[in-house]
């Protein structure tokens, strides 16, 4: 059987996008999540800010299809990790350098990519266990921030997060990053009821930039 952590790593070497979920209401994700795993994207973040999102997820993982990594994201207790974990998520992913949320994952054997900015955040993230560092808010520093963090600490797989158009992706793996955790500028309206003909046509966008860098 596939680990969570051999999931995860699959996914983004298939493609290293994460697609962040978030919305009033979580009702549409898996449909959604099956339009982005039809186009190339096979790791989808369901985020805990949306109100009925464990649910939806505890639903969607019963079932969800081969092939996709189907996390959680906005994890900021060691409670949210459990719970999430115990309705189907198979990593996790937090807004900020939340050490005991780590610690948690470490303790569920699950991926965890926690937040971080500063090279001390980076490195504190790592070393309490992180798979892989979410460098966030990426837009903030663009790439030449990525490039320059990543410079004393290349043994840390870096996942810029936040504000990441298509035509910023290729630069960012350029610069180092392990993946990409991309929300709006992908996922658009998708997830409150807006076409998922638009949805593909974005996803489609972002995967040929990759493969053309």
């Amino acid at each position: 059987m596939t680990s969570p952590y051999e999931g995860l790593r699959a996914a983004l070497a298939a493609a290293p996008v994460i697609a962040i979920l978030r919305s009033a209401s979580a009702a549409r994700f898996p449909e959604v999540t099956d339009t982005l795993l039809a186009s190339g994207v096979r790791a989808a973040e369901f985020t805990l800010t949306t109100p009925g999102v464990l649910d939806v997820l505890r639903e969607y993982a019963a079932d969800a299809p081969p092939g996709l990594a189907l996390g959680a994201g906005t994890v900021t207790t060691p409670a949210d990790a459990q719970a999430a974990v115990e309705a189907g998520a198979t990593y996790l992913i937090t807004p900020a350098t939340c050490t005991d949320v780590i610690a948690e994952a470490v303790r569920l054997d699950v991926p965890v990519l926690p937040g971080a900015y500063t090279p001390t955040e980076i490195l504190t993230a790592w070393r309490a266990g992180a798979t892989m560092v979410k460098l966030f808010p990426a837009a903030t520093g663009g790439p030449g921030h990525l490039k320059a963090v990543r410079a004393p600490l290349p043994d840390v797989p870096l996942v810029p997060t936040g504000g990441i158009s298509a035509a910023d992706a290729p630069a960012y793996l350029a610069a180092g990053a392990t993946a990409l955790g991309i929300g709006g500028p992908l996922v658009g309206d998708a997830c409150e009821g807006g076409s998922l003909a638009a949805l593909t046509e974005r996803a489609a966008a972002f995967l040929d930039g990759i493969r053309l860098r």
